[in-house]
């Protein structure tokens, strides 16, 4: 597998349109690509797909060990993989846990990109400091916003360092991504994206080393893996019901993969439009996404809440992650502060706070038995949000980075409910749990 990374020295600094306008070049070229983002992050792999027209991946070493991060690269990577960093290249939860962590335990060669805005000659200190800060597989830089002027300049500053110039991405209001509260704006909302891409990419044919890219992303180490054995739990798929449309839209691929490969079937459906969950279902995922854009027209679609209601309070076991969580409640503020009454299954009102809450990962230890696991199993979890709620539960204890621990989460044998975002591959033990009690659903419901 040929495959390349692309950081960044700091959030911001433009990797995700680098990653976008690389990615469209190879396209247009005629070479099969695949995507993977670093991290939970939701949103760039949306960005990945739309533009590679598969799905894109994640790779996170704060939720998997290094085997299983380099399976998931193994399985779902394709002949050329442009892996998307997170943060700064050397930033993370933890050190084993950082972009540069990922470059070591997959064996790829890194990208670095550098944004050039105000700056000249200091590049050179930046390029110098992410070379020698530690051990790292850094082959080169891209330079974004990197005016043509000072391009003979940057190009000898590599050479001095002993790096090399892999090109740059010089700015244009024609193909600047939007961004809000939780980072850039979704792929779908953008309009005239594909025109937007194709303008990255013709960008990248002009200034970007994409041939040198190309031959660096043929320099990777093989790691050896051991492979992993997943069976279904029945012979006959079990449906599952997903939310998703411009409300619901933060999952990650390779847990719906995941859930496959335990004998499930995904259907996916809209809290917004539809007026009935999809018939048969036996399991529920409300996942996370925006519902506080979308209040008003969740809340008018009262045949879908009183669905949700119903199904849920009858037993249906449900999975309600951060936005899908925030939906059962009593009531959503929106952007704008005007309340708009949703599910109502929790007494409690989700409201904007202006600034992000509990930030970053997290060890949820469970303080009872429950639909994903037994008294004192810890799932790891991550929360990334800009609203809170007035009634967050009390069924796990959240043990956090900066040594906060806190209770939250609703949840009994047969839901999860709360802020808090899971990475199946992190608790492949509780994705289990949950289809095989929607397997006993299913037989209860069929006696």
């Amino acid at each position: 597998m040929k495959r390349i990374l692309i950081a960044g020295t700091h959030s911001g600094c433009g990797k995700t349109s680098v990653v976008c306008a690389v990615l469209q070049a190879f396209i247009n070229r005629k070479i099969s690509v695949t995507a993977f983002k670093c991290g939970p992050d939701y949103i760039d792999p949306m960005f990945h797909s739309r533009v590679t027209g598969v799905p894109a991946y994640n790779l996170d070493r704060r939720f998997c060990d290094k085997n299983t991060v380099n399976y998931l690269l193994q399985t779902y990577g394709g002949d050329f993989t442009v892996i998307e960093g997170v943060m700064g290249f050397y930033d993370g939860a933890d050190e084993n846990s950082s972009t540069c962590a990922v470059s070591f335990d997959t064996g790829t060669p890194a990208v670095i990109v550098v944004d050039c805005k105000g700056m000249s000659q200091s590049a050179g200190a930046l390029i110098q400091g992410f070379l020698n800060y530690r051990q790292n597989k850094i082959a080169g830089f891209i330079f974004n916003r990197l005016p043509e002027s000072i391009i003979p300049q940057t190009k000898e500053l590599c050479r001095e360092l002993g790096t090399e110039y892999l090109g740059r991405l010089p700015y244009s209001k024609e193909y600047k991504i939007e961004s809000r509260h939780l980072g850039l704006v979704t792929a779908d909302e953008i309009s005239g994206l594909k025109n937007k891409l194709l303008l990255l990419a013709d960008s990248a044919e002009k200034n970007i080393l994409l041939d040198r890219i190309y031959e660096i992303a043929g320099q990777t180490e093989k790691i050896n893996i051991k492979m992993r054995s997943i069976s279904a739990v029945s012979d006959k798929k079990i449906q599952i019901g997903i939310a998703y449309d411009k409300a619901f839209c933060f999952y990650y691929e390779e847990s719906f993969e995941l859930l496959r490969k335990l004998g499930c079937e995904l259907i996916f459906f809209s809290p917004m439009y539809d007026k009935q969950l999809p018939n048969g279902i036996c399991g529920l995922w409300l996942g996370g996404g925006y519902p506080e854009l979308y209040a008003k027209q969740l809340s008018e679609n009262t045949e879908m809440l009183k669905e949700i209601y119903s199904a849920i309070s009858g037993g249906l076991p449900v999975i309600a992650e951060c936005g899908g969580y925030l939906y059962l409640n009593r009531e959503i503020e929106d952007i704008n502060g005007i309340s708009y009454k949703t599910a109502g299954f929790f007494d409690g009102k989700a409201y904007s706070t202006n600034k992000l809450n509990r930030f970053g990962y997290a060890d949820l230890t469970a303080n009872s038995d429950n639909l994903l696991c037994q008294k004192g199993d810890t799932l790891k979890s991550h929360e990334y949000h800009y609203w809170d709620c007035t009634n967050l539960g009390k069924d796990f204890t959240a043990a956090r980075k900066n040594g906060v621990s806190d209770l939250c989460v609703h949840c009994n044998d047969t839901i999860y409910a709360g802020f808090p975002h899971l990475y199946l591959w992190a608790n492949v033990n509780s994705a289990g749990r949950f289809v095989k009690k929607c397997l006993e659903y299913r037989n209860e419901k069929n006696k």
